[in-house]
């Protein structure tokens, strides 16, 4: 009986037939302005015996609307509970991604999970998540569910993309089956047809405005239905939450690819080191001492020295324009070179013509310049031959306290291109005079200015010319140690008596 009274109507028609001691009722819509219109049904028919006629019709009144009222509310009931069992099952799939996310770190795979279950709730036939690379600017499928469709990457500013659109302005987009998202020159072909659910994804950080790290795309619907706006909520909903697992996706791929970065550089750091000589391996040969201490993990200031025939000493510093790995690649570059053409004994002059070949290509394409000086120290002939690349940093000081300064034969690699390298050569008292080199780093780390801070590692130098090497090298960059708010740079110094 309710059934046919489901409707809620305002209103009920009776009937009775004359003499006869029941009436009809039968519910009717009449909708306000209208004419009342029968509702299909079987009428109900209501015997009052030993009743009136008026009484019988009276009652039948009274039962009628009081049955309209009973059909109003158990409509009522019925959209309430359809209301409440669709908001159920979106709160289930939100419950259900929250643990997704809580439970699986890798962000592929959740979203894969993710997608799966939007895409069974609402019906698409494919459903894919797109994320936001900002160094080029350009949207990567991080994962996708069913059916064939795009997965090359997406430019940002691509005026035909549908999902680089939704991404840039922030606002969803639904098309209803056959419609197109219209885009001012673009080809028919590159326009998203039909059944299509596009929303934004967002994340807001604890301070600071919101921002778009993705898209979240659905395409197609069963039976040519389109999605609703009930469906474009849930859609939002589901990527507010996907939002903050993708920031922190790439804050954790941020935080993997920083701590690689650090074990790379330290690992550079250890390998440029071990392309200085070990100074031990000349004890028996001369007294020298030195230290190289780059301003990041690897730098441009380098020093070497080289066994030579007959007795003799070569040594060689130098200082690359710039630190990190481009100096540290300079730098490998010259030591490399230095060593093949003074290993076998070419004079100084010779040795910087050649290495010059050999790393000018670098310097150009990096653009960088190379101040580097070389020497070779011939006891027996009581000599220092030497070529300077303008180096300024280079001394002789003698056993009586006189610093010379090994003046600069020639410009720093990469200023001008030199066919032919000039030569000096110098006096050289054994066991007594001591060869002072050393970078600009060390010398401005005294926050006394170019050159009154290498006069104050001179004089100190000077001071402590009797001491031994390792002493000498010790003291100086405690001195320089002692400044304070000096910008970082490569310190380099080298001490050798021979």
């Amino acid at each position: 009986m309710l059934g046919d009274l489901r409707r809620a109507w305002d209103g009920v028609r009776v009937w009775q037939r004359e003499g006869e001691g029941w009436v009809g009722v039968e519910g009717v819509d009449e909708a306000p302005g209208e004419r009342a219109v029968d509702v299909p049904g079987v009428p109900l028919r209501l015997e009052i015996p030993g009743a009136a006629p008026d009484e019988t019709r009276g009652a039948a009144e009274f039962l009628g609307a009081t049955l309209a009222r009973v059909a109003r509310h158990d409509e009522e009931m019925r959209s309430f509970s359809r209301e409440i069992a669709e908001r159920y099952e979106e709160i289930t799939l939100l419950y259900s991604i929250s643990e997704i996310l809580g439970s699986i770190i890798s962000l592929e795979e959740a979203a894969r999970t993710i997608l799966q279950e939007v895409a069974g709730i609402l019906g698409a036939s494919r459903a894919s998540l797109w994320v936001h690379d900002p160094d080029h600017r350009r949207l990567y499928l991080a994962a996708v569910e069913g059916g064939r469709g795009q997965t090359h990457p997406v430019d940002v500013d691509d005026p035909c993309s549908v999902t680089a659109a939704v991404f840039r302005d922030g606002r969803p987009v639904i098309l209803a089956p056959g419609e197109e998202y219209q885009r001012d020159d673009c080809p028919g072909g590159d326009r998203q047809r039909g059944s299509f659910l596009s929303v934004p994804v967002s994340y807001t950080p604890p301070e600071g405005e919101a921002r778009a790290v993705g898209v979240i795309n659905l395409i197609g619907r069963g039976g040519n239905e389109g999605f609703s706006a009930g469906d474009m909520k849930l859609l939002s909903a589901i990527a507010s939450q996907i939002g903050a697992a993708v920031e922190n996706n790439r804050l954790i791929a941020e935080s993997l690819r920083q701590e690689r970065l650090v074990r790379e550089l330290e690992l550079a750091h250890d390998l440029q080191l071990k392309l200085l000589p070990p100074l031990e391996q000349f004890a028996d040969y001369a007294r020298v001492a030195g230290r190289c201490v780059p301003a990041e993990s690897v730098g441009g200031d380098f020093y070497h020295l080289f066994r030579l025939p007959h007795g003799r000493l070569g040594v060689l510093i130098g200082d690359v324009s710039s630190h990190g790995f481009g100096a540290a690649l300079i730098m490998a570059l010259t030591i490399s070179a230095v060593a093949i053409h003074a290993s076998e004994g070419d004079a100084p002059s010779h040795v910087l013509h050649r290495t010059h070949r050999a790393v000018i290509d670098e310097l150009e394409n990096t653009e960088m310049y190379l101040t580097l000086f070389y020497c070779v120290i011939d006891p027996a002939a009581r000599t220092l031959a030497y070529s300077n690349a303008g180096h300024g940093h280079a001394f002789r000081i003698t056993a009586a306290g006189e610093p010379q300064r090994l003046d600069a034969t020639d410009p720093p690699f990469g200023i001008v291109d030199r066919d032919t390298y000039g030569e000096e050569t110098v006096e050289w008292t054994a066991g007594e005079d001591l060869l002072f080199l050393f970078t600009d780093g060390l010398s401005d780390a005294l926050d006394a200015g170019e050159v009154e801070g290498e006069r104050v590692l001179v004089d100190e130098a000077v001071r402590l010319r009797a001491d031994d090497p390792e002493t000498i090298i010790e003291r100086l960059f405690v001195r320089a140690g002692q400044a304070t708010h000096v910008p970082p740079d490569d310190r380099t110094a080298l001490v050798v008596r021979f």
